[in-house]
């Protein structure tokens, strides 16, 4: 059991960290200028975009507004809760 929760606390945690770097990535954004060819942001840009992608086929852009990383964070913070409380769980049965 231990070692379930172990797995499904450090998949929540790898989901932190994901949110993070998405959240960077949609910062980044607001700077049209930036020279995505960069070594760094090209990286962040392929870890980020295949996921905001998949949001971006289902929410349209409102008023030239993408409100597809909104959507994609909302996904993100669900199931890493979800992770955690499966965690806490998986702990509380084994005891």
């Amino acid at each position: 059991m231990d070692a379930l929760s172990f797995l499904l606390q450090v998949l929540a945690q790898t989901l932190s960290i994901y949110t993070l770097v998405l959240l960077v990535r949609v910062l980044l954004s607001w700077f049209p200028n930036l020279d995505w060819s960069n070594p760094v942001l090209s990286t962040v840009s392929s870890i980020t975009d295949p996921y905001l992608n998949a949001f971006r086929g289902l929410i349209p852009p409102l008023g030239g507004l993408d409100l597809s990383a909104i959507v994609a964070f909302i996904a993100l913070q669900l199931v890493q809760s979800l992770l955690e409380g499966a965690s806490v769980s998986v702990l509380g049965a084994g005891y």
